[in-house]
């Protein structure tokens, strides 16, 4: 098994300050390690371990299947 999985997902929403297109490398135990935000704008933020830029942050959760995010229709995997 790889260390980290890789997943992409759309936030479909209407909240100008939300962001639309998330990124996150994921360890063996679904916890981010790291962490792409990207907004409509065009402004990405970025969170790891070690820094955070535009507000973004890892979650203190681990983040659920693909399968689970996919039965949310507000997002898209």
């Amino acid at each position: 098994m790889s260390e980290h999985t890789y997943i992409r997902v759309q936030w479909l929403h209407d909240f100008p300050e939300e962001p639309v297109d998330l990124w996150s490398e994921l360890d063996r135990e679904r916890f981010e390690t790291r962490k792409l935000e990207i907004f409509r704008n065009g402004t990405v933020g970025y969170a790891s371990a070690s820094e955070a830029v535009g507000g973004t942050m890892l979650g203190i959760v681990p983040v659920p299947s693909l399968a689970e995010i996919a039965a949310d229709s507000e997002f898209e995997p």
